[in-house]
């Protein structure tokens, strides 16, 4: 079976094998959004944690600040190849 596109004619298995490569191909980006989601997550849950009426003590506080740094900075520690693999969180403060 013949499948166009555009001026294409490709078989089954070739478009199969086109569109394995594209889904392949995005695998970084989606990565990174991934990423990105869960590292805004994070974040978002522990901002009350450093405001300046939060009930944690100045030690706690400077803790939570240190993670929060982290999880800001992880997104740059990771290229197109490693974030595709295992996201080394760092561990939050107890």
């Amino acid at each position: 079976m013949a499948i166009t596109f555009g001026t294409d004619n490709l078989t089954e298995s070739e478009y199969l094998a086109a569109k394995k490569q594209a889904w392949e191909a995005g695998a970084a980006t989606r990565a990174f959004a991934s990423l990105r989601s869960k590292r805004d997550e994070l974040l978002t849950n522990s901002d009350w944690r450093v405001m300046p009426d939060s009930p944690l003590a100045d030690d706690k506080k400077t803790e939570w600040i240190d993670y929060r740094k982290k999880l800001r900075d992880l997104p740059a520690s990771y290229n197109n190849s490693t974030v595709v693999g295992t996201i080394t969180w760092p561990t939050a403060p107890s």
